[in-house]
């Protein structure tokens, strides 16, 4: 069994599905999963968990996120990006001034609304399906964080920005908000992720280069808890998921036997209890 974390560098036109789908057939396993939806238009940092590290997929998933934008102004589309159907359209204004403001003083933390085109369920069914189907449906409010809010260029009607932002924050959404406080439309017209948790874009591997001989990142690569060397004893209560009494007080610790990752386990009360293992 392959076990293990791959970054991709996802190309643009590919679903996030898509290039699971493709690592499946390399790895030739079934067990692939992302840690975060990127759009078909964006690129960038794609983390594939595969084999028994399925099971890290929402450890992952919750870790922060930074992106590169492209921001159109003028524009309104059902997507909230460019490929979308174009609802509205106005002349462009806005001064640099202004841009510079909304950019500076827009909340660190707000209810952003969830796009119609998105994976969210209601109801037990995808927003995108009602949207498809032409129902209404009211779209729901999530509470996100906007850690960081930088502009890296203005160009005429489109700005260029990086931000780093929490769990289920949808970029496509920031922008039709930041828009909005400039009292203009906006849409998103390019999308790049370029850093998820420690993970950055410049050490993934573009798809048309990986094989099945690509290696794989390990729990010891991958998180920098403390580490404690197991005994053969405690190899044995790792493999039944048991319980450990751990010389450490750090919140998480990385089970080693010799330069080998095994497990790691969380503080509980006056022990230690598994949170994830490889043997």
């Amino acid at each position: 069994m392959i076990d293990g974390v791959l970054l991709i560098n996802k190309p643009k036109n590919m679903t996030s599905r898509d290039v699971v789908n493709q690592i499946s057939k390399i790895y030739h396993t079934k067990k692939v999963g992302h840690t975060g939806t990127l759009d078909p238009l964006a690129t960038g940092v794609l983390i594939l968990c595969l084999g028994k590290y399925t099971k890290l997929v929402q450890e992952l998933t919750s870790e922060e996120k930074e992106y590169v934008a492209v921001m159109k102004l003028g524009c309104l589309t059902d997507t909230l990006d460019v490929t979308g159907t174009v609802l509205k359209e106005k002349k462009c204004v806005v001064s640099k001034e202004k841009i510079y403001s909304v950019f500076q003083n827009f909340p660190k933390e707000y209810l952003q609304t969830v796009p119609i085109y998105s994976a969210v369920k209601i109801h037990g069914k995808k927003l995108y399906e009602y949207a498809r189907e032409n129902k209404e449906v009211e779209l729901p409010k999530r509470k996100v964080q906007i850690k960081s809010l930088e502009i890296l260029n203005i160009e005429e009607n489109r700005i260029t920005f990086k931000t780093t932002v929490s769990k289920g924050t949808y970029i496509r959404s920031l922008i039709r908000d930041l828009a909005s406080e400039m009292g203009e439309y906006g849409v998103m017209q390019e999308l790049t992720r370029t850093k998820q948790g420690n993970f950055l874009l410049e050490n993934c591997y573009d798809l048309e280069d990986i094989t099945e001989n690509t290696p794989l990142k390990k729990l010891e690569s991958i998180f920098s808890y403390p580490r404690i060397q197991v005994t053969e004893e405690m190899k044995k209560k790792i493999q039944n998921g048991n319980l450990l009494n751990l010389k450490t007080n750090a919140e998480r610790v990385l089970l080693m036997d010799q330069e080998n990752a095994v497990a790691i386990y969380q503080k509980y009360d006056s022990c230690y209890k598994m949170v994830f293992k490889v043997i």
